[in-house]
């Protein structure tokens, strides 16, 4: 075999595999992990604005003292910081999204419970 028939092989066995490399998808999950669709990252989003609506309201309309507001404010950051740490990565899995509505389900019947208490501002 002379070397242009040798170079021309080669070059041909990488083209195919380098063809085969670009044909493979970029990023695929682990094995068993599920990822969350962009709507479930904008619903928990969505839902902390909304919360957050609902507790300025509460404010304004003096059903919330400022002690029950800041403990409120702090719990709802917190929540804050959860879904920004599970987007972090770029994917909300299921069981991160899973945590993320429980407590907001959690923080939704505290904003209730606060506002609904018969305690009014001054």
């Amino acid at each position: 075999m002379n070397f242009p028939r040798l170079a021309l092989a080669a070059f041909g066995i990488t083209l195919m595999g380098a063809s085969l490399f670009a044909q493979a998808p970029a990023q695929t999950p682990a094995p068993g992990t599920q990822t969350a669709t962009p709507r479930r990252e904008a619903r928990a989003e969505k839902r902390a604005d909304r919360q957050q609506k609902r507790i300025a309201q509460g404010v304004a309309s003096g059903s919330l003292t400022p002690k029950e507001t800041a403990r409120l404010e702090r719990q709802e950051a917190r929540v804050d910081r959860n879904i920004a740490k599970a987007e972090a990565d770029g994917k909300v899995t299921k069981k991160e999204a899973s945590k993320i509505e429980r407590e907001q389900n959690r923080e939704s019947r505290r904003i209730r419970r606060q506002k609904h208490d018969g305690q009014a501002t001054k």
